[in-house]
C-alpha cells in the first residue's frame, strides 16, 4: 500500500470517528464538491471514502482525465465552456500542442502550471494520484470537524503555548488585559467585521 493510501486510510478513520458514521462517509461528506476540488470522478471519490480500491492510472492518463475534467467543470464568466483555443492561450501554447497533450497527456511543467494557476487549482491537481488528491482535499474538512469537536483546537498553537508559559510571571493587570484580548480575538465575527 502506498504512502498516499495509508494517509487516506488514516484520514478516513479520523473522519469516521468525528462524524460517527463508519463506512458511510460518502453519505456524510459532499462527494460532488470533493470531486470538483480534486478532478476525480464522483464515483471514485465515493469508492475511496468507503475504503474501496480503484484501478491505478498512469501519469499520462491522469493528466488527460484532469485536463478534460477542467474543461467540463470550469466555465468562462459567461457560463460557457472554454474552447481548446482559449485553453491553449491560458497555457501559453498553441491549440495543436494542447490537442497533443490531450492524446499524450504530458504538458510541460510550465504550461501545466499556467492552467493550474488560471483555474486556481491546488498544486498537483493534474498529476496527483487519486488517493493523494483526495487526502489533500479532506484536510480542510478534517480541520473543520475537529474544530467543532474541540473548540479550543485552533488555540493549541506554539504562540498560545508561549503566552501560557508566561502567565505565572505576569501581574494581575496584565493577565486581565491578556484575557480581554483573548476574548476579543476568539469571539465570532459578524458578517462585515474586519479581522485583525
Amino acid at each position: 500500500m502506498s504512502d498516499a493510501h495509508v494517509s487516506l486510510a488514516e484520514a478516513r478513520k479520523r473522519l469516521e470517528e468525528l462524524t460517527d458514521r463508519p463506512g458511510r462517509l460518502a453519505e456524510t461528506l459532499d462527494v460532488d464538491d470533493l470531486s470538483y476540488r480534486t478532478g476525480i470522478p464522483a464515483a471514485t471519490v465515493a469508492a475511496l471514502l468507503a475504503g474501496g480500491s480503484v484501478p491505478e492510472t498512469g501519469l499520462g492518463e491522469r493528466v488527460r482525465q484532469r485536463l478534460d475534467f477542467v474543461r467540463e467543470t470550469r466555465r468562462r464568466p459567461d457560463g460557457k465552456r472554454y474552447s481548446l483555443d482559449e485553453l491553449a492561450r491560458i497555457a501559453g501554447t498553441s491549440r495543436q500542442w494542447l490537442s497533443e497533450w490531450r492524446t499524450s497527456g504530458l504538458p510541460s511543467l510550465e504550461h501545466a502550471d499556467r492552467i493550474r494557476r488560471h483555474f486556481d487549482l491546488p498544486a498537483g491537481f493534474l498529476t496527483a494520484d487519486d488517493a493523494e488528491a483526495l487526502h489533500a482535499a479532506l484536510q480542510p474538512v478534517l480541520r473543520e470537524l475537529e474544530a467543532k469537536t474541540d473548540p479550543l483546537a485552533p488555540l493549541r498553537t506554539p504562540g498560545f503555548y508561549r503566552l501560557a508559559r508566561r502567565a505565572p510571571h505576569m501581574s494581575p493587570r496584565k493577565l486581565q488585559a491578556l484575557a480581554e484580548w483573548a476574548e476579543m480575538v476568539t469571539e465570532r465575527n459578524s458578517p462585515g467585521d474586519d479581522d485583525l
